[in-house]
C-alpha cells in the first residue's frame, strides 16, 4: 500500500487554534492571578490579547513547520525529538512578540516582563506538548489513519 502525505486542513488548523487557545486561556488565568497577584481582569485581558495574537502566530507557524518536515523528511509525523523542537520555536517566537507588551500592559520593568513571559513560555511549553500529542491522537491526520488501516 502507497502511503500518501497529507497535511491538515485549514478547518482543522482553526479547530486546533481555538481549541488550543481557550483551554490555555482557562488553564493561564487563575494561574497567573495566583502568582503574580495581578487583577485578573487585569491578566485577563492582556492574555486574551496575546492568544489571539497565538492563535494567527500557532496557524502560520504550524503550516510552516508542517510544509518544511514534509519537504526534509517526506512525512509530518512527530516524534517526542521533534515536538520538543516545534513546542520551543514557537514559544521562542512568541517571548520576542510579547516581551515589550507584557512590561508596558503590566506596568513592569523589562527584567520582570523577561520573567513573566519566561514563566508563561514555560506553562505554554509543557501544555503546548501536552495538547499537540492528544489532539494528534483524538484528531489523527488522514494519512496516518490510512496507514494504520492498512497494517
Amino acid at each position: 500500500m502507497k502511503m500518501v502525505n497529507i497535511m491538515r486542513s485549514s478547518w482543522d488548523r482553526i479547530r486546533h487554534a481555538i481549541l488550543f487557545e481557550v483551554i490555555g486561556l482557562l488553564l493561564l488565568i487563575p494561574i497567573g492571578h495566583a502568582v503574580l497577584g495581578v487583577d485578573t481582569g487585569t491578566f485577563g485581558s492582556l492574555s486574551v490579547i496575546v492568544a489571539v495574537t497565538a492563535a494567527i502566530w500557532a496557524y502560520l507557524f504550524n503550516l510552516g513547520f508542517d510544509q518544511v518536515m514534509l519537504r526534509l523528511t517526506g512525512s509530518t509525523r512527530k516524534n517526542t525529538a521533534v515536538r520538543v523542537l516545534h513546542a520551543a520555536l514557537f514559544e521562542g517566537g512568541m517571548l520576542a512578540m510579547f516581551l515589550p507588551l507584557t512590561a508596558w500592559y503590566l506596568s513592569m520593568s523589562l527584567w520582570a516582563a523577561l520573567m513573566t513571559d519566561i514563566g508563561i513560555s514555560g506553562f505554554y511549553f509543557v501544555y503546548a506538548f501536552a495538547y499537540n500529542w492528544i489532539y494528534d491522537q483524538v484528531f489523527p491526520i488522514a494519512h496516518a489513519r490510512i496507514c494504520e488501516a492498512g497494517r
